[in-house]
């Protein structure tokens, strides 16, 4: 097959995948698991194809095929989660200058009787967790009232303009990947593992969710990092802590990176944007209920873990009942050890180095939670594409696995498909760091 032909495979595959696409947003339910599984693997095999074929095409016509898949699905009702009527709800709240983290939406709704509507009702109705307070930062609330203020009360405008949203996030991370490959010096194809990749557009165009976002804020702050200009480095990771908190984990490395932890203002700008970003939270004590809020987030939910199931079960047997309440700590303590010696034991001396790093840190941090919903994957995939790491790949692929509880009546995970998931985790993290040719990483 001649180069020519071999660039013209390059539309038809990415029209396959925009067609797989729409019939998972638009036709086939979530609880179809076995179809959703099927589809899933052909889109996981299409980017793979277009990633072996874009050495003879130019990242332009990988962009327009990505950018055009993702605005098929723009009219799409969220189908695999319903996190967007919180987004919503809170987007409302913020409108009628109420503060989301006070009252939760039920006993809201129960104490404004006089400012219910058929829409605010509609959206408890959708509700995961109506019970609830917020967890969603003050970043997150002005995009949400930002889709409640022009979409009117209606749930497809809104869902319209925050996926408007995340989606111009999306394109300034293909922009910046394409920057910071051109600074590493890295195979421009790898665009399209992240560009056409199956869980990234589902979960982030498709689901709404926020971590491409949070991405594309480490990667302001690795970009500003390698030109030099730390304090505006320091902002974008302050933002990006400020969008869901998680990014507050890479601390360490950033005090083990030398240019980092000596910059003065990387730590002014870092604590700027924390100011700005969570500021908010003090009026009228709200960070009380939100950190409550993420307290019993992390000490009652369970949904695709590894690690922390087979100590749970071992808790089972000898204690007779879930020890959630103890173990949740335990790992989060064993997760702060680790990534406190990760990262003294490192030290990073060049951007590469501290992106490789931040890679090993989101790993442990995931194979240790008792909740690890798909889109968590997204900032740690985006950032491995620098390194020569494949775990975060092969996960993105394993993690259809944990869509299976969506087909149970009762939302019950199948040990099987866990086993399944994480036995290809654990093959490629071997890969990647117990392998003879790269354990010498691990102490590097």
């Amino acid at each position: 097959m001649s180069q020519k032909q071999k660039k013209g495979l390059i539309p038809l595959i990415c029209l396959l995948i925009s067609a797989g696409f729409f019939c998972l947003a638009y036709l086939i339910p979530r609880d179809n698991f076995w179809l959703t599984f099927a589809i899933y693997c052909v889109l996981f095999a299409g980017m793979l194809a277009v990633y072996l074929l874009s050495k003879q095409a130019k990242w332009q016509l990988i962009f327009v095929g990505g950018l055009l898949i993702r605005l098929s699905l723009v009219l799409a009702i969220p189908q695999w989660s319903d996190d967007y009527p919180r987004f919503l709800w809170d987007g409302e709240m913020v409108k009628m200058c109420e503060n989301p983290y006070l009252e939760t939406p039920e006993n809201w709704l129960q104490s404004n009787p006089e400012a219910t509507n058929p829409y605010l009702e509609n959206l408890l109705d959708l509700m995961n967790s109506p019970a609830y307070f917020s967890v969603y930062p003050p970043i997150n609330q002005g995009i949400f009232y930002l889709a409640a203020a022009i979409g009117s009360q209606d749930v497809l405008k809104g869902i319209v303009l925050l996926r408007s949203v995340l989606i111009f996030g999306e394109i300034g991370i293909f922009f910046l990947l394409l920057r910071l490959f051109g600074y590493f010096k890295r195979s421009l194809e790898k665009l399209s593992l992240y560009w056409l990749n199956p869980l990234v557009i589902m979960e982030i165009t498709g689901n709404l969710h926020f971590e491409g976002l949070v991405l594309l804020l480490l990667l302001a702050s690795l970009l500003a990092l390698c030109k030099q200009k730390t304090g505006l480095s320091g902002a974008f990771w302050g933002m990006a802590i400020g969008m869901k908190l998680l990014p507050l984990m890479l601390i360490s490395s950033f005090f083990s990176f030398g240019k980092s932890r000596k910059s003065k203002s990387f730590w002014i700008g870092s604590a700027l944007a924390l100011i700005v970003s969570f500021a908010w939270l003090l009026i009228n004590n709200s960070w009380i209920p939100f950190l409550q809020s993420l307290k019993l987030y992390q000490g009652k939910f369970e949904f695709n873990a590894s690690i922390y199931y087979l100590i749970r079960e071992v808790g089972f047997w000898i204690q007779g009942y879930n020890i959630i309440g103890e173990l949740t700590p335990i790992l989060s303590g064993i997760t702060l050890v680790g990534i406190l010696y990760f990262s003294w034991k490192r030290k990073p001396e060049n951007p590469l180095q501290l992106v490789d790093l931040w890679v090993m840190i989101y790993l442990l941090y995931l194979i240790l939670q008792p909740v690890v919903h798909p889109w968590y994957l997204i900032p740690g995939f985006g950032l491995s594409l620098f390194t020569n790491k494949k775990a975060f790949l092969i996960w993105t692929f394993a993690v259809i696995f944990s869509y299976q509880a969506y087909g149970d009546p009762n939302y019950q995970e199948s040990s099987v498909f866990l086993f399944l998931e994480y036995t290809l985790l654990a093959i490629a993290i071997y890969w990647d760091y117990f392998r003879s040719s790269t354990k010498f990483l691990l102490t590097k």
